[in-house]
């Protein structure tokens, strides 16, 4: 299957003309592109301007991310939040926690993010038993996608009513259509529950590589 899910010069066309991200996230994508590896990794402009703009729209504090790679995301939610917002951001790889830092120290919204290296669901468990990241606001999920289901399971316990939560790479480069692997149909059968679970409500965006965009209900 091709990696463009919606044809590539219309994926062009949307960049295109979608709002530019700030000039340091443009210098993070070079950097990128040049000195890590898999950069396709990177969420990238359309992906990263949905994030900022839901950000924006829901003015939330408590945000958390499960899957950083080199801080585009991370910035792009940022800097929609209010000043006093915080963003914790769970990542396993200490080379792109040391590269990420270096562009939220020159950011003007790097304040907002706290970094902690460690399996996601550990961090989760550690930082909830001494109270100090429930009730979630929003949160975005773009990590190893076998733990998709158990990372959307216990960040949607941990969400507030009315917080929302966003998921990327939903479409799975369209294999979700022919599922052939085991991810595949952790993918099927999580984006299966979300659309027939009454307790959220959620639209499933065709945005580069698919993102799911919940709103938990109650």
């Amino acid at each position: 299957m091709s990696d463009f899910i919606v044809n590539e010069a219309i994926e062009d066309y949307a960049f295109l003309n979608t709002t530019r991200e700030p000039e340091l996230l443009q210098e993070l994508i070079d950097e990128t592109n040049k000195n890590m590896g898999w950069p396709q990794k990177l969420s990238g402009r359309l992906v990263g301007r949905t994030l900022k703009m839901l950000v924006q729209l829901a003015q939330p504090k408590n945000c958390l991310e499960i899957g950083m790679f080199t801080g585009y995301s991370a910035l792009s939610i940022a800097e929609g939040m209010p000043d006093d917002g915080k963003l914790i951001c769970c990542e396993t790889n200490p080379r792109a926690i040391e590269f990420a830092q270096t562009f939220y120290d020159r950011s003007p919204h790097g304040h907002k993010i706290d970094v902690i290296f460690g399996r996601a669901l550990d961090t989760i468990d550690d930082l909830t038993a001494k109270g100090e990241l429930a009730p979630l606001d929003f949160s975005f999920i773009d990590a190893d996608k076998r733990n998709y289901m158990n990372y959307y399971e216990r960040v949607l316990e941990l969400t507030r009513p009315g917080g929302m939560i966003v998921l990327d790479n939903v479409l799975w480069s369209g294999k979700v259509l022919q599922p052939e692997s085991e991810i595949d149909d952790v993918l099927v059968e999580m984006n299966r529950r979300i659309a027939d679970d009454p307790n959220v409500e959620n639209t499933f965006l065709t945005v580069r590589d698919g993102m799911n965009v919940v709103r938990k209900l109650r």
